[in-house]
Formats: C-alpha cells, structure tokens, sequence
C-alpha cells in the first residue's frame, strides 16, 4: 500500500511540475521561432533575439526595473531587518498589532495598496516617477524580508552574543561579528525575494508610474495589447534566464555558507 501510495505522489508530483512547466518551456521554444505568428514553427531563428537588444525601448525599460529593484532591496532589507531585530528584542507597546500589521501587505490585495499611495501621493502632489515606484515597492516587500528574519531570529542562540560580550565585545562589535553573519542567509534570502518581486511587479508599478517612464512589466503589457510576438516571448526568456540564474547563485551562496 506504501509503494503503491509512493507511485501516486509521484505521478502526481510530476503532474504538478508539467502543469507549470511546460508553458515556460513553449515560451522559450517559440522565441526562436521565424514567424510572426507564435502558433505557427516556421523554424529556427535568433533574429527575435537580435531585435529585442535593438531596441532601445527595452533597454530603456529594463535599465528602470533593475535601478527600482536595486533601489528596493536595499530600503526593504535595511529597514525590514532593523525592524525584526526591534520586534524580536524589545519588548514596546502594541507589539501584537504592529506583528499583525506586517501580514497586511502580504494578504490584500496589492491593487488597493496601490491606489491607496496614488491618492496619497495625489494630495501631496509628488511627482510620479522612478521614486513613486520605488516607494510603492518597498510598502509592498519590506513585510517579507520582516517575516523572513523573523523566522530565522526565532531560532537564534543568544548565548554566542553574550559570548562575545564576555570576551570584551561591545554592542556594536557583536552585531557585525556575530549576530550580521548569523543572520545574513535570511537577509540575503528576503533580498532575492525582494528583488523578483519588485522586478516583475506590475500592479503597484502600473498605479505609481508617471509620464515617459516603463519598466519591463509595463513595456511587455503594452506590446502584448496589440498581440503576442517571438520579440515578447524573447525578452520573456531573458527575464527566466536572469531569475534563475539569480536563483542558482543564491543556492551556491547558500551551501557556502552552510560548509563553513
């Protein structure tokens, strides 16, 4: 009965793989595809390729949405760790409800976040623009990298700071020589989360924009509306490649620090 369970997992777990799959790979397929059209295989071709890095409209795009996701992971890295380290040490008033308010951001929905800062931002009467957006994304990630070293602060041994404190350290010196590098996988685990999800963030990024300035998500919406092209499914392909390789340096990162 065990095997025979065991066999059901696994026709089920390879189910679910190709399930979300098997499009990305179609995607990537029909990026070297020499027709216009992307149900139609007419062969294989890189001129897709060779027009995406010349056109400047992607470029421009792209600079923006690596300058905001960079700009984001620090702000929301930063502060959320600061902000964990806060709610794990000290006991403050309110501390439940501000525990509570961290899970906001992640349950509602994010078109109401973003209209919310619209508004905001409306009757302050800032300029929306590459700073709007950075905003925007931090409001909706720095809750995750909060949560993420929060996880991991919960199993800490606070014995190895008072070790350190007895052998003549300081706060401050324990903090970067002890505590930063004991916490540092979860810091560098919520900034990658960070980083994908500003990257590819579309709702918060399409409320707070302002005239003349795309990011990938935006240019993509706005050439796939008047309909999907090899050029959409080349610049999507790009955007896999760098997320995984985001992802596999991480895991080496990781397992470095693991061996040591």
């Amino acid at each position: 009965m065990r095997a025979k369970t065991r066999k059901i997992l696994q026709a089920y777990s390879i189910l679910v793989y190709l399930f979300l799959y098997i499009p990305i790979a179609v995607l990537i397929v029909y990026s070297f595809n020499d027709s216009e059209i992307i149900t139609v295989w007419q062969g294989f071709t890189l001129r897709w390729y060779h027009k995406m890095f010349g056109n400047g409209a992607i470029f421009d795009a792209a600079q923006n949405s690596i300058l905001i996701a960079c700009l984001t992971t620090v702000f929301s890295s930063v502060v959320g760790t600061m902000a964990a380290l806060v709610l794990h040490r000290h006991k403050i008033p309110g501390k439940k409800i501000i525990d509570t308010l961290f899970y906001i951001p992640i349950v509602i929905p994010p078109i109401i976040v973003a209209v919310a800062l619209l508004a905001m931002f409306a009757w302050s009467k800032i300029t929306l623009g590459i700073g709007t957006i950075t905003v925007g994304h931090v409001v909706m990630t720095i809750s995750f990298v909060t949560l993420i070293v929060l996880a991991r602060l919960q199993g800490f041994d606070k014995t190895l700071e008072e070790a350190a404190m007895d052998l003549g350290a300081n706060n401050w010196v324990t903090f970067w020589r002890v505590t930063l590098p004991l916490i540092a996988p979860s810091i560098f685990a919520g900034a990658l989360l960070t980083f994908t999800i500003s990257l590819d963030e579309f709702v918060m990024t399409f409320f707070t924009t302002g005239p003349g300035i795309n990011t990938l998500p935006i240019l993509i919406y706005s050439m796939v509306k008047t309909g999907v092209t090899p050029e959409v499914n080349a610049l999507s392909t790009v955007l896999i490649l760098l997320t995984v390789l985001l992802v596999f340096v991480a895991e080496k990162w990781r397992g470095s620090i693991k061996a040591k």
